[in-house]
């Protein structure tokens, strides 16, 4: 099968498309035939080898984390599903590939997108378990870095329906985007700080980084504490301002269900930035890397 593999930490030139075996599934998996496969930032950062204390990479490696596909076979003691079936979810072997593994995955309803539905596992259940911990309730003010990107646009949305007031930042070609998912947008950079007060006198309450590049340290700044503050995209920050770092956690079709509930419904909109042939996994990379990407970006196999 055609798959995108690298065989060494790097730039995304390392990235390179190879024939690979096709995976046979194991107790509990299906293979999936991949219609499409979201790229994340985490990707790009396992490829230049700066997560593999968290994430450790054997060689030849094949990215992606997530995937919507059609069920090719299934492997013993899998009930429910069966070669045919059109599902979405988290993959045990790399996305960027004609054929996956994966064990937790949900049917993708009729009214779901191929690529609305691969875009959905990792910022769904990263926005939900963030939210989770920060304890976000309504009433509350909550600050979202990264707000437009795919972690954070569905990271608003739910912290909206909980009733919470949401500040999201983003560069202002996306302001208008925020104020539409019900955030107030406020531009990133130099003078965040007071920005953010401008907008929220009375203080943030939590705060979601999904963003990096100093937003650990201006969130301290605001909170007057690193309490209540999680980022999901800096670990050097996050260690020296001794804020936590969360990079995974509990992962269930049931949750999976919820979410693509929540998008059929037109509850939870999912904003796809482009799509790569499975080819130009390289170029996909490089627009993630650069940042500003709103929503998420996905290849075809």
């Amino acid at each position: 099968m055609e798959a995108i593999v690298f065989d060494r930490f790097g730039g995304s030139e390392v990235l390179r498309v190879a024939e690979a075996d096709v995976p046979r599934p194991g107790p509990g998996q299906v293979r999936l035939r991949v219609v499409s496969a979201a790229v994340n930032p985490v990707d790009y950062k396992i490829r230049n080898g700066w997560l593999d204390a968290f994430f450790p990479t054997v060689f030849p490696a094949v990215p992606g984390w997530e995937a919507a596909g059609v069920v090719d076979e299934v492997g013993a003691g899998v009930t429910g599903l069966a070669p045919g079936d059109e599902v979405f979810g988290f993959t045990d072997t790399g996305a960027y590939a004609a054929f996956a593994l994966a064990t937790v995955v949900a049917r993708k309803p009729a009214g779901l997108g191929w690529d609305e539905a691969a875009a959905l596992p990792v910022a769904g259940e990263t926005a939900q378990r963030v939210l989770g911990l920060l304890g976000v309730t309504g009433g509350e003010t909550v600050l979202v870095h990264g707000a437009a990107g795919g972690v954070g646009g569905v990271a608003v949305q739910l912290a909206v329906a909980r009733g919470a007031t949401v500040i999201g930042t983003a560069s202002a070609g996306n302001h208008d985007y925020l104020r539409s998912l019900g955030a107030i947008p406020v531009a990133y950079g130099d003078g965040l700080v007071s920005r953010v007060r401008a907008v929220a006198p009375q203080g943030v309450d939590a705060v979601l980084d999904a963003a990096g590049h100093g937003a650990v340290h201006a969130s301290v700044e605001l909170r007057g504490t690193a309490d209540r503050i999680v980022t999901i995209a800096d670990a050097a920050a996050a260690q020296e301002a001794g804020v936590p770092f969360s990079a995974n956690g509990e992962r269930t079709a049931e949750a999976l269900a919820e979410l693509a509930a929540l998008a059929v419904a037109g509850r939870l909109h999912i904003e796809v930035a482009d799509t790569f042939p499975l080819a130009e996994a390289a170029k996909a990379h490089d627009r993630s890397e650069a940042g500003h990407t709103r929503g998420k970006l996905l290849l075809h196999p």
